[in-house]
This record gives C-alpha cells, structure tokens and sequence, in this order.
C-alpha cells in the first residue's frame, strides 16, 4: 500500500488490490504510478458533481505515451468509526490517461 498526501493535507491510500484494477483496466497506467502519486500530490482537484465523497485530481505531464496530456486519479473520501472517534479513509477509486483539448 502507498499512501501521498494532497496539498490540502488529506492521507490518500492506494492498496495493491486498487492498482491491480488499474492497470488491469488502464494498462497505460502500468509504468506511471509515480505520476498517479504527483497528481494526488500536486495536482488540481474537483468534487464529483453527482457523487460528493468523491473527487477526481487532474495533473497535466508531458511525457505521457500517445498523445496523452493528463492524469485523472478519482479519490473516494470517508470516515471509518472506531470505539475512540473516527479516523479518515480515503483512497484512490481508479486513474487513467486522457488527452485534453486547450
């Protein structure tokens, strides 16, 4: 498991079983986990317009294969409730690669 925080100060987790997904579902994402791990960390970050746990982080690289110009890492916030209080839970859903037109 790997954990970055984001410039907001939040801990976001990827576990392996997550990676697994994506790379299984993104195989361009194979060799670019280091760019998930920036983009959680520097990139810009929007809520999810319909689902409002969760926020997708955008960061722009120029060594991307194919033309691609982005990463999108989608980030699931929560909580898990222990016997003392809570303790936050956040962790990457899925990313991929994405061209974007400017």
């Amino acid at each position: 498991m790997e954990t970055a925080v984001d410039r907001y100060g939040h801990d976001i987790y990827l576990t392996d079983e997550r990676w697994r997904h994506i790379i299984e579902q993104h195989p361009e994402m194979i060799n670019y986990k280091p760019h998930l791990v920036r983009t959680i960390r520097d990139g810009k970050r929007n809520q999810h317009h319909l689902q409002l746990d969760t926020f997708v982080y955008t960061k722009r690289f120029d060594d991307l294969p194919r033309g691609m110009t982005h990463v999108f890492v989608i980030v699931k916030f929560g909580f898990i409730n222990l016997q003392d209080g809570s303790v936050s839970n956040n962790f990457v859903l899925t990313a991929y690669q994405k061209k974007i037109y400017r």
